[in-house]
């Protein structure tokens, strides 16, 4: 094998494909980097037996020459050295090539490096998806989706379905749900899809959070094919894998409230700074992070927390409306700004049934999406 490849697209591919690889992995050929040089360029794969990553790169993009092939072949090298090599490497343009056997030079002006590598051939392959119930959605709303859910999935193993994001797929419309049984985080979007399939599937929150690093702010789609434990992405120029976790997914619609007894409307910026504030107090005892909130007369809501030990903060914010009933509720501040900042739009409505009742925030227009917070006893 034999090529030489523009040093930029090349640590490009690098940096995709290492966010698959993990320095823990058992499999001792899984540290590594699998290189495929073909006549129609050269791809990159990184795995850890739950995320494949493969990033390819084209010979040429654009009329631009990325990649020129003296000899096809394959490697797998050292993630670890390979990665930092490349990204210190002097000249624009870098030449690998496979000398007797395994070794591998790498050259760039005047640098040469020499890595021993591994052999191709033992390097697990990547599954085989069957193309049939292909559906598409814009990058950058795969992006939101993700960003405005997964930082709702459990980070405790003790249930393991909940460290996942349940996707299902109805009639032309994807929805996506996460929950650590504390919050729960839901959005939806029409997706680009021709036949009739059905699908409730979870996919790890970790699994997510990598695609997200990886993929562009474009409005090209990505592809996105669905089997019984897998699923891929696929992008431009980029295949992302994913196991699927196994068990089924709780039904959550009967957490949402569908009435309520207590509305507010709110700026969410204001709101969310406030919360911030209130939260720099809001420390110690036995339900750390956690604020206060009450309604008071002509429309303003008191926000405060207190420790005893530190001090006490009482702040009023006032909302565009409050319709219902008078209120008072505690709940977590993490919890209610992941939940705003999650929110897109200026303006909000948080639906109340109650102090020791699930509440719901919303944007104003927006039935899309939808983000629920449990209440916390402190009252």
């Amino acid at each position: 094998m034999k090529f030489s490849i523009q040093r930029d697209r090349l640590i490009q591919s690098v940096q995709d494909v290492m966010k698959a690889i993990s320095s823990r992995t058992t499999i001792p050929i899984l540290t590594g980097i699998k290189i495929v040089a073909t006549n129609e360029g050269v791809a990159f794969t990184g795995s850890d037996s739950d995320v494949s990553i493969e990033s390819f790169i084209p010979k040429e993009e654009d009329g631009n020459e990325l990649v020129e092939i003296f000899a096809p072949g394959a490697i797998v090298l050292q993630a670890k050295f390979f990665s930092e090599i490349v990204k210190k490497l002097p000249m624009d343009f870098v030449e690998i090539e496979v000398i007797n056997h395994l070794q591998t030079v790498i050259r760039s002006g005047k640098s040469e490096f020499n890595l021993n590598g591994l052999d191709p051939e033992e390097y697990p392959h990547l599954p085989q998806i069957s193309e049939e119930n292909v559906f598409k959605i814009p990058t950058d709303i795969v992006k939101n989706l993700i960003r405005q859910t997964v930082f709702a999935v459990s980070t405790s193993e003790t249930r393991p379905i909940l460290t996942g994001v349940n996707w299902k797929v109805e009639s032309d419309r994807l929805t996506c749900i996460a929950t650590d049984s504390h919050r729960l985080a839901m959005r939806s979007a029409a997706i680009d899809f021709v036949n009739e399939a059905k699908y409730n599937i979870v996919i790890p929150g970790k699994s997510l959070n990598e695609l997200n690093k990886i993929l562009d702010d474009t409005n090209e789609p990505v592809e996105i094919v669905i089997t019984e434990n897998q699923i891929l992405f696929r992008a431009k120029q980029l295949l992302f894998f994913s196991r699927l976790l196994e068990g089924n997914y709780p039904d959550t619609s009967r957490l949402i409230p569908t009435e309520s007894k207590t509305d507010i409307v709110i700026n969410t910026k204001e709101f969310l700074q406030a919360i911030d504030r209130a939260s720099l107090l809001a420390r110690e005892g036995r339900n750390p992070n956690v604020v206060k909130f009450s309604t008071l007369t002509s429309g303003i809501i008191e926000i405060s927390s207190n420790t005893p030990e530190v001090g006490k903060v009482v702040e009023q914010v006032q909302s565009q409306s409050i319709e219902g009933e008078d209120l008072k509720i505690s709940f977590s501040a993490k919890y209610m700004m992941d939940a705003l900042k999650a929110l897109e739009g200026l303006e909000i409505r948080i639906s109340f049934t109650g102090a020791m009742r699930p509440f719901i925030i919303r944007p104003i227009n927006d039935e899309s999406i939808l983000q629920l917070i449990l209440p916390v006893r402190t009252y």
